[in-house]
């Protein structure tokens, strides 16, 4: 593990929690006014209504929300590579692979037996908001849409903020990594804002913070987490 920490330095790296609160301030606003603006424009009366070209497009300024505040923070020190960690080694593709998928088919069905049976919820309202999105695919180009959404983009964007940006804000204001990691994971989980998925994606976040850390770069967790959403599609367009 090559860590050398340099982003920690504060005469280098002058960014920290205030990127990160105004770019998760930015992507919510922008997400809800190019939705209202969508729907209004589309007829669209609810969420479920809108098309995946529309659902896709509308990704759009969320994104640019979260990747704007990546790349204000990146101009006030040493870019993408030297503060957050936005580097690939060879063996991070393969073991975030392995690790994605068996997070999704092995620990998270384990985790959520006692969950689903303390809740008296099913596997069905489980996966209703992930379905919510895949049966908006109805052709080809819906799932390649899908893919792009879920599997590419999704990933990267989210590791950069979450793991890139975030995690080492906590850890520039001084919190041990495992506070720096639970807490990114707890808020990561959050800000989906589905509560019965929160066990969930706090799982996955933790995985990935930890991974992060561990290695000093964030290829393993990109590589993970594409791998864990793509396993979640796969399955969605099986059993659809």
């Amino acid at each position: 593990m090559v860590d050398t920490r340099s982003w920690m330095d504060p005469a280098q790296q002058r960014w920290g929690l205030g990127e990160v609160a105004l770019g998760f301030l930015l992507a919510q606003a922008l997400a809800v006014v190019a939705t209202v603006v969508a729907m209004g424009a589309g007829g669209w009366t609810e969420a479920a209504d809108i098309p995946m070209a529309a659902a896709a497009l509308l990704q759009v300024p969320l994104w640019g929300g979260y990747l704007g505040s990546v790349y204000l923070a990146g101009t006030k020190g040493g870019g993408l590579v030297d503060d957050f960690g936005l580097a690939v080694r060879p063996l991070d593709v393969p073991i975030g692979l392995v690790v994605g998928v068996a997070v999704q088919l092995v620990v998270l069905p384990l985790l959520y037996v006692p969950i689903l049976e303390l809740t008296g919820t099913s596997q069905d309202d489980l996966s209703a908001p992930a379905r919510a999105l895949s049966d908006k695919a109805t052709d080809p180009l819906g799932w390649v849409l899908l893919v792009l959404i879920v599997v590419i983009g999704a990933p990267l964007v989210e590791e950069l903020f979450f793991r890139g940006l975030f995690l080492r804000a906590l850890q520039k204001r001084g919190l041990p990594d495992w506070a720096a990691v639970v807490g990114s994971a707890a808020v990561f989980g959050a800000v989906h804002f589905q509560l019965l998925q929160f066990v969930g994606l706090f799982a996955i976040g933790l995985v990935l913070a930890v991974m992060a850390v561990r290695t000093g770069r964030l290829g393993m967790s990109i590589a993970t987490h594409m791998a864990f959403n793509a396993t979640s599609v796969v399955v969605l367009y099986l059993t659809g």
